[in-house]
């Protein structure tokens, strides 16, 4: 049986992982730290924390296999692809799916990703 590691816990909650990894895909949550007015500021901070969680999980964006984003009101799909188009690696570019969805509290983005690890 293959291992599954769970690295964690989560900054949320303490029965929450930061990200999994099994059979070679990692797989995380991220939204931004700060909870600001703006969807483009949020997606860039939630980015800037998936980054951190992919290095902690033993691979990055260049790996990313799929994101899930989900925001608030999909109207300001725009303002987050102009976030995206700053962020993503244009080398290695993964599938992508951006959903309309109530978020909690003042949260604008959530990201749900899985990424290639190797070994």
């Amino acid at each position: 049986m293959l291992p599954i590691h769970r690295i964690g816990p989560s900054r949320y909650s303490p029965t929450r992982s930061r990200a999994v990894i099994h059979n070679g895909v990692a797989t995380t949550v991220a939204t931004a730290t700060e909870k600001s007015a703006s969807l483009y500021e949020q997606a860039r901070g939630a980015f800037a924390n998936l980054d951190l969680q992919l290095a902690e999980a033993g691979t990055d964006k260049s790996r990313i296999l799929m994101v899930m984003i989900y925001i608030p009101d999909i109207k300001l799909k725009p303002e987050f692809n102009r976030a995206w188009d700053e962020w993503v690696d244009r080398d290695a570019l993964p599938l992508r799916a951006c959903v309309g969805a109530a978020l909690e509290e003042d949260d604008l983005v959530e990201l749900i990703v899985t990424a290639a690890v190797d070994g």
